[in-house]
Order: structure tokens, then sequence, then C-alpha cells
């Protein structure tokens, strides 16, 4: 299950900038303890559903998980050994722009030990 929006305007984005500080999403609003980020970054589709494959199985049932990130953002790429030019490449994953200070993931109902190690597995 890969994650992606059903419906899109435009196929294709520019690449845009990812810098400062995040002012919305930078505290907890559903868990007890979360995963921050320390720098400006992209984090894509696969490696969302791969933390969350990794929470599910350590935390086995026990407490629950928040994803606060949704990949919006199409990548493209041109094939390798391409010339330059001929247009945009086609679209090759989905991402989501993380500014620093970001709430990532939030963890609810197990104890703070557990917490850590679980939340330090997806830093």
């Amino acid at each position: 299950m890969s994650l992606m929006p059903r419906k899109v305007k435009y196929r294709k984005s520019q690449t845009g900038k990812n810098h400062g500080i995040a002012t919305v999403g930078n505290e907890l609003n559903f868990g007890e303890y979360g995963l921050k980020s320390l720098q400006n970054g992209r984090i894509g589709a696969n490696h969302i559903e791969a933390c969350r494959l990794t929470v599910a199985r350590k935390m086995k049932g026990a407490g629950k998980l928040w994803i606060n990130v949704f990949p919006y953002k199409p990548v493209t790429k041109k094939p390798a050994e391409t010339r330059m030019g001929k247009g945009k490449g086609d679209l090759d994953h989905w991402t989501c722009p993380i500014r620093r200070g970001k709430v990532i993931f939030e963890i609810k109902g197990v104890p703070e030990d557990f917490a850590k190690l679980v939340l330090r597995l997806l830093a």
C-alpha cells in the first residue's frame, strides 16, 4: 500500500524551496510522545510505509500511532543515459516536504521507555 493522492490537478510539479522552521504541526496533537525533524528535507511514501510497518511489528497492537505527514508532492525522473532536453521526466515517486521542527510521528498508550525504543527505530 503506497501512499499517494487519489486525484491531482497537475501530474508534475515544480521543485520549490524548503527552508525555514515549521510553524504548523510543531507540537504534539494526539499522542504522548513524538518524533520531530531536526533538518529540512523530504520523506518519500515508501519511507513512511516502512516506518509504519516497523512500528506495527514492534508494538504488536499495543498503543496507537499517528502519522502527521502525507506524500502529496510528485518527483519526476528522466531515464538513465538520456540526453538533456526533450521535456520533463516521468513521475517516479511521491514525497512530503518536511521543515525543521515538524512532528512526523506520534505514539500513545505505551510506557515511556518503550516509546523511546520505538521512536529510535524510526529515526
